[in-house]
């Protein structure tokens, strides 16, 4: 997966600024490597000018055919800048934990009881990331079915767009939108809606991801 990424970054150096495939990502406090769901190996993050300039020359179905579509890491180190900007030790004002910005309920419901512990262990953030993507995956694999592939209040639906935007927002609230044809939209509390983050995290490859009842994380 990690040789797809790389291969399609040297396809768009054209388009985008000079990458290295892995580098860690710097934050003003500290460099730190961020993490594959099997392995410990460092990627690279792209900045979002950068994503801003490879959706400014896309369209949607040049989006779904070009090779970073395909890779999963991208989806998950993408959509944790969004989150918190990598940072697995921020704590955001509404208490939101970690690199991708976990709840205290959520966490207690993936079996993680120790906030203190998770905001210093990065392995066992990246583990509840995908455990969390798992279980709405299995709540949401009916919508899925019958959603993906069409148009839903102006929304292209994919799963990954489906994905990251129950990260921000719920299962339930995606539920809602996608059944009510568009017309219920969920935000947070600052502001950002579950429709922007399936725009923004459409056409990525999650089939590695499988549908989880009950991802619970024995510590």
């Amino acid at each position: 997966m990690i040789k797809k990424c790389s291969y399609f970054i040297g396809i768009i150096g054209t388009l985008i600024l000079s990458l290295t495939a892995f580098k860690s990502y710097e934050t003003q406090s500290e460099n730190i490597s961020y993490y594959a769901v099997d392995s410990l190996l460092p990627v690279r993050v792209m900045t979002e000018d950068e994503w801003s300039n490879i959706q400014s020359v896309a369209n949607e179905q040049e989006l779904f055919d070009m090779e970073l579509s395909k890779c999963f890491v991208d989806f998950k180190e993408r959509l944790a800048f969004r989150e918190s900007q990598c940072d697995y030790g921020i704590v955001n004002t509404l208490g939101y934990m970690g690199k991708y910005q976990f709840g205290k309920s959520t966490l207690n419901f993936l079996g993680i009881k120790d906030t203190k512990k998770f905001l210093k262990d990065p392995a066992l953030q990246e583990k509840a990331f995908v455990k969390l993507l798992a279980y709405n995956k299995y709540v949401l694999q009916r919508d899925l079915k019958r959603y993906v592939g069409k148009r839903v209040g102006g929304v292209w639906i994919t799963e990954s767009g489906v994905l990251a935007a129950a990260h921000l927002g719920g299962a339930g609230a995606v539920q809602a939108f996608l059944r009510s044809n568009g017309t219920t939209n969920f935000s947070d509390a600052y502001g950002t809606s579950i429709t922007e983050y399936m725009k923004q995290f459409a056409a990525y490859d999650v089939s590695q991801i499988k549908p989880e009842k009950n991802p619970k994380i024995m510590s």
